[in-house]
């Protein structure tokens, strides 16, 4: 199997989340399928149901998040240095507005638009994958075809 990158942060934002899920959430909702059996006739006891459905997520989940952080990579992006590659936070500026952005290339399971974390397999951070301060960069998007230039590069 392939690994799967990720920083530290989003590794142990997964590990928490897995032993919520196992500590608490499934433990809760074995409390509610009791809970619901006691009511009698589960064939039309909605709350039973319910139970059972939210069962199938947690459990799902709890797979899920299993699989991840057996094959998860952590990257410590602070030992690293050079051109862009997983883990830069970079600074780059729209060539077309005049707008800046900042993004971490992060890992799939960890990335976040809104908080400034770039999918690593997006066609933005592949666009900037090995450029260098300076360089300019073209990027086929959805929206269009857009231009920036990389301002700064750090390694955090």
């Amino acid at each position: 199997m392939e690994k799967i990158p990720m920083t530290r942060g989003g590794y142990d934002a997964l590990d928490e989340e897995l032993k919520i899920l196992k500590s608490v959430e499934r433990p809760a909702v074995i409390r509610a399928i009791a809970e619901a059996r006691e009511h009698g006739d589960l064939s039309e006891n909605a709350e039973y149901h319910s139970a059972r459905e939210k069962q199938s997520f947690i459990e799902g989940r709890i797979k899920e998040l299993e699989g991840i952080l057996s094959l998860a990579e952590v990257i410590d992006p602070t030992k690293l240095s050079g051109s862009i590659k997983f883990g830069a936070t970079v600074v780059l500026v729209d060539e077309d507005t005049d707008e800046e952005k900042k993004y971490q290339i992060v890992g799939e399971t960890e990335a976040d638009i809104e908080r400034g974390l770039l999918n690593i397999r997006s066609p933005l951070a592949r666009a900037l994958i090995g450029k260098d301060e300076g360089d300019s960069v073209e990027v086929k998007t959805p929206g269009g075809d857009r231009s920036y230039e990389v301002l700064s590069i750090r390694y955090v």
